[in-house]
C-alpha cells in the first residue's frame, strides 16, 4: 500500500525505516505517515507500516489541543463526549492492570458530554494515580465487524463555540488532560503552558497490549497488507 497526496488539499507524507533491533524491537519496520488538511478544516492522519519479522506496533499522535486558542489557559471548561462505555484502569505507574471496566457511575463516564473539570478533582484512586485523566478508553464497537473510521469523540469549547470531532478506526483512545504540563514550555504566543493547558486524544490500540492477551493484538506480521490506520480531527462550530 502507499499514500498519495490529495490534490484538493494540503498534504505531507513522511517515511522512516526502523532497523531491526532498534529499541529492542525485532524486524525492520517501514513506516509512512500522511497528514492531510482539507478545505473543510479536517486534519486526517493515515499510518502505513510493514515489517520483515513479527513485531509489535502501536502508532498514535500526541498533539495537544486547546479549542479556546493557543496559550488561552485551562481546558477544564471544555466538554467531552466519548463513545466508550468502558476503560482500562491503571496501577500507580500508570500501566494498565489488564481490567476492562464500565465507566458508569465513575468520573470516567463521558458517554454523554460532560465538562472535563467537573469531576477531575474527585476522590478517586485512578484520578489520583494520574493527577487527572491519563487513561485508555475502550470504544463501543461491534466485535464481529472490521473497524472503520467512525465518529467516536467530540470536544466542545463553550466560550468560543469551537467543536472538534474525532473519527478513527482504532479500538481505543488515550485521553490525557495535560496533568504534567508545568509552565516550563512557551508556545507561539510567548505564554507558558501551565498544568492542564491542553488535552490529548491519542487514538490507538490499548497500552500494554503485548502483556495483556485479552486486549486487541498489536502484533504486526510480515505480509503485503501490513498495518493501516486512519484518524481524522474535524473542526467546526456549534
Amino acid at each position: 500500500a502507499r499514500l498519495d497526496p490529495h490534490p484538493e488539499s494540503l498534504s505531507l507524507i513522511l517515511t522512516r525505516s526502523s532497523p531491526a533491533g532498534e529499541e529492542g524491537y525485532p524486524g525492520t519496520v517501514d513506516v509512512t505517515v500522511g497528514y492531510n488538511l482539507s478545505d473543510a478544516n479536517a486534519l486526517s492522519i493515515t499510518y502505513l507500516a510493514t515489517t520483515d519479522a513479527p513485531t509489535v506496533l502501536n502508532l498514535s499522535n500526541h498533539t495537544y489541543f486547546n479549542l479556546a486558542g493557543e496559550g488561552s489557559g485551562s481546558i477544564l471548561r471544555h466538554a467531552l463526549l466519548l463513545r466508550a462505555s468502558h476503560y482500562t484502569p491503571v496501577n500507580e505507574l500508570l500501566i494498565p492492570t489488564g481490567e476492562i471496566v464500565p465507566v458508569a457511575g465513575t468520573p470516567f463516564d463521558f458517554t454523554e458530554a460532560r465538562v472535563i473539570g467537573d469531576r477531575i478533582d474527585q476522590m478517586d484512586e485512578q484520578l489520583a494515580f494520574a493527577g487527572g485523566y491519563d487513561h485508555n478508553f475502550v470504544f463501543d464497537r461491534a466485535a464481529d465487524l472490521p473497524f472503520q473510521p467512525n465518529f467516536m469523540v467530540r470536544v466542545i469549547d463553550p466560550g468560543s463555540g469551537r467543536v472538534m470531532d474525532v473519527l478513527t478506526d482504532q479500538p481505543g483512545v488515550q485521553f490525557y488532560s495535560g496533568n504534567f504540563l508545568d509552565g516550563s514550555f512557551a508556545g507561539t504566543s510567548g505564554r507558558t503552558y501551565e498544568r492542564q493547558a491542553g488535552f490529548c486524544l491519542e487514538t490507538q490500540h490499548f497500552p500494554d497490549s503485548p502483556n495483556q492477551p485479552h486486549f486487541p493484538s498489536t502484533v504486526l506480521l510480515p505480509g503485503e497488507r501490513g498495518f493501516h490506520s486512519s484518524t481524522t480531527f474535524a473542526f467546526g462550530r456549534l
